[in-house]
């Protein structure tokens, strides 16, 4: 076994010696260069000239886009909102459908069922929008009762509840 390892070592380090098999001794002038990187490519066409605006052309240099507005909303004032979860998670809500405290929902007192209201956490500045589907809150002092999932997008869930700036969304 040694011995064939050594006939190895040999044959692989006559390889490397100039004028031996496997490296073969070109004049430099038979010797191709590596081409250039640039060489890879094909040669940059000029572009043909921008045709003549016509109408109906909008020029991206000058034209300002239309500024846009979120939904029209009606302020309804700050109070404080309070959350319900996994207690009430599957019941029956006052608008007859079952509450998920997944979804974007609330409870509001009075306004209508599938009123749309941007509900904005003052403190961290963070607003979610819910739809009403039930009734309540039923604790004194309370404005809004948030769905689980909207309480944790506006960072109400570790203390419980908060003060809330509401707006009524047309």
């Amino acid at each position: 076994m040694a011995k064939r390892a050594f006939r190895s070592m040999l044959f692989l380090a006559a390889l490397a010696l100039p004028g031996t098999a496997g490296h073969s001794e070109e004049p430099e002038s038979q010797i191709i260069p590596e081409p250039t990187f640039e060489a890879h490519f094909a040669p940059y066409a000029e572009l043909p000239e921008a045709p003549e605006a016509g109408p109906g052309v909008v020029d991206i240099d000058t034209f300002e886009p239309p500024i846009e507005e979120g939904p029209a909303s009606t302020p309804l004032g700050s109070g404080v909102a309070s959350y319900y979860g996994r207690r009430f998670h599957g019941r029956r809500t006052a608008s007859g459908e079952r509450f998920d405290m997944n979804a974007y929902t609330a409870a509001h007192k009075t306004l209508p069922f599938g009123s749309m209201v941007e509900v904005t956490n003052p403190r961290t500045g963070k607003s979610v929008i819910v739809r009403i589907n039930d009734r309540g809150p039923f604790t004194p002092g309370r404005t809004i009762d948030l769905s689980r999932a909207a309480a944790e997008e506006i960072g109400l869930v570790r203390r419980g509840h908060g003060s809330v700036e509401l707006a009524l969304l047309d």
